[in-house]
C-alpha cells in the first residue's frame, strides 16, 4: 500500500488540496502499478510561522 505524506504551508484551498491528492494518487498508480484503491495520501499543513527558509519564517517572508 503506497503512502504519500505531503507537507505544505497552510492556506491552500480545498480544491487545490483535492487536486494534489488526485494527482499524487495517479502518479503512484502509474509509477509503481499500485491499484488506486490502495493508495493513501496525507497532506500536513504547516503554519507559516513554523516553516523556516534560510533562517527566516515563511510568515516573515510574506509567503
Amino acid at each position: 500500500m503506497p503512502f504519500a505524506q505531503i507537507y505544505m504551508l497552510e492556506g491552500r484551498t480545498e480544491a487545490q488540496k483535492k487536486a494534489v491528492i488526485e494527482k499524487v494518487t495517479q502518479a503512484l498508480v502509474e509509477a509503481v502499478g499500485a491499484p488506486v484503491s490502495t493508495v493513501r495520501v496525507m497532506i500536513q499543513e504547516v503554519p507559516k510561522e513554523n516553516w523556516g527558509i534560510a533562517g527566516v519564517s515563511a510568515k516573515e517572508l510574506g509567503r
